[in-house]
């Protein structure tokens, strides 16, 4: 069976196709956004790359408008240049693939649908990302363009059970094909070397994301705010770090150490999450965060918001968690901290319990064995 595989690179994306058998299935590549990458990987056949290939020479004011009204360029693209649509057809007709698998939805799936209405014998497998469908689902605009996608997706894979129920009330009458996280599972195994035993533990980790959904600033504030002699025995380290945070910390002369947003490896932080304590987490919108299955997997206590009440599947509230229900409320966050920082008995029944949790949930050999099965069932379908 042949897979052409429709996704931007990001290491999600690459550590997914990892668990893809290649004795049955040809696997192929549409780098959709053209993005360039470091990754090698010989699972792939082949690999195409769009590359906004013109048709006419630009425009005076062509830019201008592509940012300021986007929906209305969309509409006149395939005037100027070659668009994805236009690239996939071509694509598809020379590789012939049985199925289609998209990874995101705003910008690997809405380009792409009308090919996939022309080619209605295709199988199409959409994997739902954080946000695709709980924020913006919100914008009229939006919601029109995610309706018409699940209207003519075929099999539907989510890393929450909160995304699968949205898309059953967004025109999705397709298959579901399970829960499974976005970035596969984890080498429990390998990665127990670089967990720290409860005990040595004294960092608190944020991820020090600050953009449209990522709120770290309000984390970094709630720790300013607590007691210098209730903090000061915990080393913060702020990793993913935007520019915004970076320069609050060195404004406010805060002891603590910050990584930029691409400063380190995944595997830098994985063993970060090995020796921390706490795990902090703060964004008004996301499924089921991968740093949060991390963290878990590492021993890491989280503390988590939970937007559309997506990470109170993975968290017991107090028990081997703590969930901020509102992200932009700095006093729900030190409190949380502070709760935390107070009950070390708590802390350590959660070390455990989440270690456990992890081998049981999150191998990659249990989550390989579910990817397996996906793409199984739509090839006996």
């Amino acid at each position: 069976m042949r897979v052409l595989l429709v996704s931007m690179p990001s290491v999600h994306f690459f550590r997914w196709i990892e668990n893809l058998p290649s004795d049955y299935l040809e696997l192929y590549w549409y780098n959709i956004t053209g993005e360039k990458f470091d990754e090698k990987n010989d699972k792939f056949k082949e690999v195409s790359v769009y590359n906004n290939k013109r048709k006419i020479s630009y425009l005076k004011g062509e830019y201008l408008l592509s940012k300021k009204l986007p929906f209305y360029y969309q509409k006149l693209r395939h005037f100027v240049e070659v668009t994805e649509n236009e690239d996939l057809e071509h694509i598809i007709q020379k590789l012939k693939p049985d199925i289609i698998h998209s990874f995101e939805m705003q910008s690997c799936s809405y380009p792409i649908l009308k090919t996939m209405n022309k080619n209605k014998e295709l199988d199409w497998i959409y994997s739902c990302w954080g946000s695709d469908l709980y924020y913006y689902k919100q914008f009229s605009s939006h919601k029109r363009m995610i309706k018409k996608v699940l209207k003519r997706v075929d099999y539907l894979i989510t890393d929450c059970k909160r995304d699968y129920n949205l898309a059953r009330t967004l025109d999705f009458k397709g298959k579901h094909l399970g829960v499974i996280p976005g970035g596969s599972g984890y080498n429990i195994n390998e990665l127990i070397n670089n967990v720290q035993p409860f005990e040595k533990r004294n960092i608190i980790l944020i991820k020090g994301y600050q953009h449209t959904f990522g709120r770290a600033i309000n984390i970094v504030k709630a720790i300013e705010s607590i007691a210098v002699n209730q903090i000061n025995p915990y080393k913060i380290i702020v990793f993913g770090a935007h520019e915004f945070v970076v320069n609050y910390v060195k404004k406010k002369k805060l002891d603590f150490e910050t990584y930029h947003r691409h400063q380190l490896q995944h595997g830098e932080v994985i063993k970060l999450m090995g020796k921390s304590l706490i795990y902090i987490g703060n964004s008004t919108s996301d499924g089921i965060p991968n740093t949060l299955l991390e963290a878990i997997t590492m021993g890491a206590f989280p503390i988590q918001s939970n937007p559309g009440r997506v990470s109170e599947e993975i968290i017991n509230n107090g028990e081997n968690g703590l969930l901020i229900n509102d992200p932009e409320d700095i006093s729900e966050i030190k409190n949380a901290i502070l709760a935390a920082l107070h009950t070390p008995d708590k802390l350590k029944e959660a070390f455990s319990y989440n270690l456990e949790f992890a081998k049981k949930n999150l191998d990659k050999e249990i989550i390989k064995q579910k990817i397996y099965d996906a793409y199984l069932s739509v090839i006996e379908k």
